[in-house]
């Protein structure tokens, strides 16, 4: 069907800038609302796919007008649509977020037609000549165990993003080859302390179960920590002026993905991972903000010419 499959939530984001986020009980003046495609499934998807990469999305809308621009949006974005299903009970997914003057986010998910995908939606077929199949939680847990048996059953590999981080299956971990957590979410799914390198080491190799698994930790300006059984390695990050951090980690994921098939080495996967989610906080949103394979291109070479 597609080198990559995605299985994961499709949504709207309403989104505001603001000169800082409120407190409780208090109104603030933000800018104009932006209505933007959005949810870290669909984006992970839309980001491998202006990489080049041969993409397909599976997962639900509602039969509302969101649903409809965001399937067209997909497909403008080369991503196959063919099987997400429009949900006629309950509304497209939305998330409010709100953007302070520093480029950091906050944000309230109403997950709508993304809580009603079925371990039914993701058939056997999917996975037909595919290589990749990229997870997120904003789904049904079952469903996402669901996805994981198959893919591995096709001999696909599996990429794992824990967000939003809740407590999982070991049976979903062991299938997993790759996961892909930021360090809130890596400390919410251990129930561990994640303050520095050493203790999100610690707390990512907890979670390795196989001698292959690899978790890969993105700690933002600090850069990406690669941890497996038996090592850890840090890369640093790029500097950029931020913008807004919406998809950075989407980014991040989708350039991992198509710098993993492209026969890259782990290393320089994360690397090309890491300008793909730096370019993406310098613009505003989360699909608009996600990099073509030309923009990191000269992204890169104009860093290791600096």
């Amino acid at each position: 069907m597609a080198d990559i499959i995605v299985v994961g939530s499709i949504n709207a984001d309403l989104v505001v800038r603001a000169p800082r986020f409120p407190l409780p009980g208090e109104t603030i003046q933000g800018e104009d609302l932006a209505t933007i495609p959005g949810g870290k499934g669909a984006n992970q998807a839309v980001a491998a796919a202006r990489l080049g990469a041969d993409v397909a999305m599976v997962g639900r809308v509602g039969t509302d007008s969101f649903g409809t621009s965001l399937i067209e949006n997909l497909k403008q974005n080369h991503v196959n649509a063919t099987r997400v299903h429009r949900d006629e009970i309950v509304a497209t997914g939305t998330a409010i977020i709100v953007v302070d003057a520093h480029g950091q986010n906050s944000i309230v998910l109403s997950p709508g037609a993304n809580a009603k995908v079925e371990p039914a939606d993701v058939e056997p077929a999917s996975f037909l000549d595919s290589k990749l199949l990229l997870l997120q939680l904003e789904i049904p847990t079952e469903t996402v165990l669901h996805a994981a048996r198959l893919a591995k059953e096709s001999g696909l590999r599996v990429l794992l993003n824990p967000a939003p981080a809740r407590e999982l299956p070991n049976e979903l971990l062991a299938l997993v080859d790759f996961i892909i957590p930021n360090e809130t979410e890596l400390a919410q799914l251990t129930k561990q302390t994640v303050s520095d390198e050493k203790s999100a080491e610690t707390a990512a190799r907890s979670l390795v179960t196989g001698e292959a698994q690899i978790v890969i930790v993105t700690l933002g300006a600090n850069g990406t920590l690669i941890v497996n059984r038996n090592s850890a390695k840090h890369i640093p990050s790029f500097k950029v002026n931020v913008v807004d951090t919406t998809a950075a980690g989407d980014a991040f994921i989708g350039g991992f993905a198509v710098a993993l098939l492209g026969g890259q080495s782990l290393e320089d996967a994360v690397q090309y991972a890491s300008a793909c989610g730096a370019l993406a906080v310098t613009k505003f949103g989360a699909q608009p903000s996600l990099p073509t394979a030309d923009e990191v291109k000269q992204f890169l070479r104009a860093r290791q010419n600096d």
